[in-house]
């Protein structure tokens, strides 16, 4: 079937807001590695991994079997039985996470996971009071939109918090953005406070926050921005749940999880895409007396079941094994380096952000900081016909983002880069 009788199917049953890419959408049918083929026959290479979430790449055989052998035996059972992967997993993610005395709950999703976490601690801190990041996304639930700080990305204001939205360590647009890293940290501590005491009733629940934005368009904040503003919530008693959803698993190349270049200790880390790679995965790692703080009856039907988590379990395997957090840090500074040479010479390239493989290249107008949404898309559209599936994202729906699966070699970096490189100079004359 073609894509365009695909698209007409599409139209008449799904959401006219369920979000396309392209002109010409197009369905992925296989893959192999960093490549995918769509229903035409088309090969790309891929540079966003559904979203940050094929993680080890397509079709990688040990994970295939692992998924092959459970199928072959039982698909489903709920958390109302012991489930030997779930709990071996959820070892394993104790184990390499940075809370002391953890415990972990599966969902489904990131979303599932943030609305978790929110409740854990809005129950154990008996507030419905959340602090949440400008530009932030964490999720598609009533909850999760109602701590999402993207206007693109809000459906409602209806929420069940009362949110205060603080700075975010977006320094190209911050108003504190001219200055050296330490004392926009500084800035951004002392307007947490000062909203602290003018936004909020006292006793927040929590902060939730990304260690790099990704919806928002791969913001890094400096090194030790959450460090300080860890500081302010331990003066108040308000947790930090850290949404390690698109950060988590080495992706960033230098840590393991993106708060690592931060120095803290979070309370609750939500996780979810790549650990699964492709497979319904989510959930929350937290401190075992806050996990433990809910009184009422709770199950999770699907999260955690027997197929979801013995993928879990050969994806992080093969994760580790081959040392792929190393592999983001080596690969990704290649493809960093190409892509800053490439900011010298194209004047609508704003900035260049990002560590290991999750990369953001922010489109301007040339001369100015005003955002050029419409040169994203035409990019976007230059790299399919090159054979290079990217991402956009942004407030303002102006930045690129490159997120291959973390087996990328440097050989596939050479040919994406090329690829993209071309799909900006295309898009430059248009």
């Amino acid at each position: 079937m073609t894509h365009a009788e695909l698209l007409g199917r599409h139209r008449r049953v799904l959401p006219s807001w369920l979000a396309l890419y392209y002109d010409q959408p197009i369905a992925l049918v296989d893959g192999a590695g960093c490549r995918v083929v769509d229903a035409e026959g088309n090969e790309y290479l891929d540079f966003f991994g559904g979203i940050l979430t094929t993680m080890t790449g397509y079709n990688v055989p040990e994970i295939v079997a692992a998924v092959r052998q459970q199928a072959g035996r039982m698909v489903h059972t709920s958390t109302l039985y012991l489930i030997e992967q779930q709990i071996e997993l959820a070892e394993k993610l104790a184990a390499l996470a940075p809370i002391p005395d953890a415990k972990v709950f599966f969902t489904n999703s990131g979303t599932e996971a943030n609305d978790t976490a929110l409740m854990l601690a809005t129950q154990y801190r008996r507030s419905n009071q959340v602090l949440a990041l400008r530009n932030s996304y964490h999720g598609k639930s009533h909850s999760a939109i109602a701590v999402t700080g993207n206007r693109s990305w809000s459906a409602t204001t209806l929420s069940p918090f009362q949110v205060t939205y603080v700075h975010g360590g977006y320094k190209y647009r911050s108003p504190f953005g001219h200055l050296p890293d330490d004392e926009f940290i500084a800035a951004c501590v002392s307007d947490l406070r000062d909203l602290l005491s003018i936004a909020t009733a006292g006793d927040v629940a929590c902060m939730i926050a990304e260690p790099i934005q990704g919806v928002g368009g791969f913001v890094v904040p400096p090194d030790g921005f959450f460090a300080a503003i860890k500081e302010v919530l331990d003066e108040h008693g308000i947790l930090l749940i850290v949404d390690e959803v698109q950060t988590g698993w080495g992706r960033t190349g230098e840590h393991f999880w993106g708060i690592d270049a931060h120095g803290v200790e979070p309370d609750m880390i939500t996780f979810a895409k790549g650990l699964g790679n492709g497979l319904s995965m989510g959930g929350v790692i937290a401190r075992t007396e806050i996990m433990d703080c809910i009184r009422a009856n709770h199950i999770s039907t699907f999260g955690g079941n027997p197929l979801s988590t013995a993928g879990a379990l050969a994806n992080l395997e093969y994760l580790l094994s081959h040392d792929l957090q190393e592999n983001a840090s080596k690969v990704g500074q290649q493809l960093r380096n190409d892509l800053d040479r490439l900011a010298t010479e194209v004047p609508e390239i704003g900035e260049v952000r990002g560590k290991g493989l999750m990369l953001g290249v922010e489109l301007v107008e040339a001369g100015s900081k005003l955002p050029n949404a419409a040169m994203a898309g035409r990019v976007l559209e230059a790299a399919k016909h090159e054979g290079l599936l990217i991402g956009k994202g942004g407030l303002y729906g102006n930045v690129l983002r490159i997120a291959p699966p973390l087996t990328l070699t440097p050989e596939e970096a050479t040919e994406g880069y090329a690829k993209l490189e071309s799909a900006v100079r295309t898009a430059q004359r248009e």
